[in-house]
């Protein structure tokens, strides 16, 4: 009987079509399912570099505006002032992003070494971040001995003219995928740069401290912190 009825089983099994519809789905998912994730990711590196971009031009336009108010003498810039730049990026930034945890923020006063018409160099630069990244585009001191001929990429260099400086950011961020892989890019790195030229008379020479008895940090490039952002609230 067992031999009989295994060939009509057969038959009916071969006729229904009732799992049809599922049997498609489940063969699609992986591949819409890819699909979807992919696209997530795409969209959310999008964003996140958006606003990593937006950040940059926010510090250097804030840096090109800081200093004290006084109408007497060339505004002078103090250690409190870059620290209340960083804190505001951070505030600016989502929580998602955390910007000092991942990357990295160069900040570099571009000016012209005094006695010259042209000549290049970086004042100063101040840095926030724990991501292990030198500035592409120079260091503090570059350009006091001349060839230094500005900062940006290889044939786009911003420069400075005589008695006026440029502040120019460079962000460099390690991106977090929502996903990961193998639905994320393969370099996970984005960068951004932004500059503005300072927009009232400026002193140069240096950065102050406001209170020499109780100096405020100095965000050095030489170290790599900020995420907890102790230099400041």
């Amino acid at each position: 009987m067992m031999p009989a009825a295994l060939p009509t089983l057969l038959r009916r099994l071969r006729r229904d079509v009732s799992g049809v519809a599922m049997t498609e789905f489940a063969l699609a998912m992986p591949f819409v399912l890819g699909v979807g994730l992919m696209g997530l990711e795409t969209a959310n590196r999008a964003l996140v570099q958006m606003q990593i971009s937006q950040l940059a031009i926010q510090i250097a336009d804030n840096a090109s505006r800081i200093g004290d108010t006084s109408v007497l003498q060339d505004r002078k810039i103090y250690e409190a002032d870059i620290n209340d730049l960083f804190y505001g990026a951070h505030m600016q930034s989502s929580a998602g992003v955390d910007l000092y945890a991942h990357g990295r923020v160069i900040l570099s006063s571009l000016q012209v070494v005094e006695g010259t018409t042209d000549r290049q160099y970086i004042e100063w630069q101040r840095c926030m971040g724990t991501k292990l990244h030198d500035s592409s585009y120079g260091e503090e001191g570059d350009g006091t001995a001349g060839g230094f001929p500005g900062m940006g990429p290889a044939g786009e260099e911003v420069i400075a003219f005589a008695d006026d400086a440029v502040m120019f950011v460079e962000i460099s961020y390690d991106y977090q995928p929502l996903v990961g892989d193998p639905f994320s890019f393969a370099s996970h790195e984005i960068t951004a740069i932004a500059s503005f030229t300072v927009r009232d008379d400026r002193d140069l020479t240096q950065i102050y401290q406001r209170d020499s008895a109780a100096p405020d940090p100095v965000a050095s490039c030489d170290e790599h912190g900020g995420s907890g952002l102790s230099m400041g609230n």
